[in-house]
C-alpha cells in the first residue's frame, strides 16, 4: 500500500496540519505521518466514520472487539485524549504516539509511563494504582501469575521506587527508578514505529471484530 502524498493528504483533510510540521514537532519523519493518517482514518471509521477516534475504536484496534475491559486501553485513551473531549484526533494521535517512537527521548517515555500509572491524576504513584496497571499488563500479555508472585512484583517494585519511604512514588523517584531499571520503559517502545511506512501493510487494523 503506497503512502498518500502531501497534496493527497492536504486535500482529504483540510483541517489537519501540515504533515511537515507535525514531523517537526515529533519523532516522525514527513512519510511517517503520511502513513500514520492512514492508520488513522482506518481506526476512526471502524465503528463511528466522524474523522475521530473514540475510545471504542481504540479497543477495536488493539483486541479486535469492543467487548474487553482493559484499564491499559483506557489509560492510554486518555492520555492520547489532550483535549479532553471524549475523542482522539489526528494530531492528538499523531504527538501522543511519538511517545512510543524507539527514538523518543527516554526522558518523554520517563514522563507519559508515570502518568500512566498515575491513575488518579494526584502526581504521585499509590502503591493501589502500581498493583492495579501491574495486573492490567498481566492481563494484557496474557501472563498469568499467582497472587503471592504479583504481589511480590508490586512490593519489590514500591521497596526499590519510594526511595524517601512516604509511602508514595514522585515523579523523580519514578525517573531515579527507570535509571536504575531501563526495564520498566520496555512497553514505551514500538519498533514498527521506527518506519511506519514499512510496516504498515502488515500492521493496519480489521475494521470488523473477530467472530
Amino acid at each position: 500500500m503506497g503512502c498518500a502524498s502531501s497534496k493527497q493528504f492536504r486535500r482529504s483533510a483540510p483541517a489537519h496540519e501540515e504533515p511537515a510540521v507535525l514531523a517537526s514537532q515529533t519523532s516522525f519523519t514527513v512519510n511517517e505521518v503520511e502513513a500514520l493518517y492512514e492508520l488513522y482514518k482506518k481506526m476512526s471509521s471502524s465503528i463511528v466514520n466522524d474523522g475521530f477516534i473514540h475510545k471504542e475504536e481504540l479497543h477495536l484496534a488493539l483486541f479486535r472487539n469492543t467487548q474487553r475491559a482493559s484499564l491499559f486501553a483506557d489509560r492510554v485513551f486518555d492520555l492520547f485524549d489532550l483535549k479532553r473531549n471524549g475523542v482522539i484526533d489526528f494530531e492528538e494521535f499523531v504527538r501522543s504516539l511519538s511517545v512510543f517512537h524507539p527514538k523518543a527521548p527516554t526522558s518523554d517515555k520517563t514522563a507519559f509511563a508515570f502518568k500512566l500509572y498515575d491513575l488518579r491524576g494526584t502526581g504521585y504513584i499509590e502503591k493501589e494504582e502500581l498493583r492495579e496497571m501491574v495486573l492490567a499488563l498481566l492481563d494484557e500479555s496474557d501472563l498469568h501469575l499467582s497472587d503471592t508472585t504479583i504481589e511480590t512484583i508490586v512490593d519489590n517494585t514500591f521497596i526499590q521506587a519510594d526511595s524517601n519511604g512516604d509511602g508514595r512514588i514522585d515523579p523523580k523517584e519514578w525517573e531515579e527508578f527507570v535509571k536504575k531499571n531501563p526495564a520498566a520503559l520496555r512497553n514505551m517502545s514500538l519498533p514498527y514505529l521506527q518506519d511506519i511506512t514499512m510496516a504498515f501493510p502488515s500492521f493496519i487494523m480489521c475494521s470488523e471484530a473477530d467472530d
